[in-house]
């Protein structure tokens, strides 16, 4: 006669295989896409402080500025897919187009939107006050990043996920 295995056996089995929970989740390009993400967030006063000579702790939550935390994100995901399950799967090129894309919109769409902010903010200063847009809210226009930017987005996201691999 054939063995069926009751709920409790398959509940008993799994919890004597399984490991306690962490405090920190398993699934490593997660979490190294995560911490790249808040690390690149938390740099942004201070790379703002040696540019500009001045500290603005608002950088932290906002877009744009160096390192561009979206393409330390996207980039810190694909390289840890790629370290754990290898570069040629569906989930390592579906991780790498998304960055590719992400990057492309950084430095191209988002940077240019941001650059025609500042112009139009510009030019609404230069309105005379009885205009009806004199009185208008500017315009954000940190939106994009430099190519560089990106590229140091990138080298970030690159070195978390190496050392998120490599302190599992």
């Amino acid at each position: 006669m054939d063995e069926v295995m009751t709920a409790a056996d398959a509940s008993a089995s799994f919890r004597s295989g399984s490991s306690p929970p962490s405090i920190f989740p398993s699934n490593v390009p997660l979490l190294s896409a995560f911490l790249s993400l808040a690390l690149a967030q938390f740099l942004k006063p201070f790379t703002t402080w040696i540019k500009e000579k001045r500290w603005d702790p608002r950088r932290m939550a906002g877009s744009g500025g160096m390192p561009s935390s979206h393409s330390a994100t996207v980039t810190a995901l694909t390289v840890a897919i790629g370290l754990q399950e290898g570069i040629n799967g569906p989930t390592f090129a579906v991780a790498l187009v998304l960055a590719c894309v992400v990057m492309y919109d950084a430095s191209g769409v988002r940077l240019h939107a941001g650059r025609q902010a500042e112009l139009l903010n510009q030019i609404v200063c230069e309105l005379p006050p009885e205009h009806p847009l004199s009185n208008a809210r500017p315009l954000r226009d940190s939106l994009g990043h430099t190519p560089l930017q990106v590229l140091a987005g990138a080298v970030l996201g690159c070195v978390v996920a190496f050392v998120v691999r490599n302190s599992n």
